[in-house]
């Protein structure tokens, strides 16, 4: 059986979380992890974000999720547990999204809005996924390129 993770990185936008969090549990992703300034689905007293539910309409409820600060200590930790790190992002390096093959355990990275995942972090992927643009835009809004590239490449 597979073992699939997301890991939202740096993403401001709480609507574009809350609507990660419903993709993911849709893909049947087994946990998220947020890093860096990711807003969480409790703020920092501990109550239920209004804001993100109204996006992820109860997905926080069934998907596990985890608020970790640091990025790269929660790649060493998935790295010693085999998982195979693909990053979501347009890059020199990348592959057609519809080229990725799975292996065992995956954990699948978005980064921010505006600039995507850093360089230092696209190293330690294993593999980078770009979604090929037709139009004059050259990229997609997060939340939406992580639903069409999980839906591929867990072939939903």
């Amino acid at each position: 059986m597979l073992e699939n993770v997301l890991i939202i990185h740096n993403i401001r936008s709480v609507t574009n979380v809350g609507a990660m969090f419903r993709t993911a549990d849709a893909a049947g992703i087994n946990k998220i992890y947020l890093t860096g300034y990711t807003p969480t689905p409790l703020d920092r007293f501990g109550r239920i974000r209004k804001d993100m539910a109204k996006s992820a309409l109860g997905a926080e409820d069934y998907v596990k999720w985890e608020y970790k600060k640091s990025l790269p200590v929660i790649l060493r930790s998935l790295r010693w547990e085999n998982f195979y790190i693909i990053g979501l992002e347009q890059d020199k390096k990348s592959v057609d999204y519809k080229k990725i093959k799975l292996k065992n355990k995956n954990a699948f990275i978005v980064g921010t809005e505006v600039s995507g995942i850093t360089k230092s972090i696209l190293n330690r992927c294993d593999i980078i996924a770009e979604i090929p643009m037709k139009g004059k835009k050259e990229s997609l809004n997060v939340s939406v390129a992580l639903g069409i590239a999980l839906f591929r490449i867990l072939n939903i």
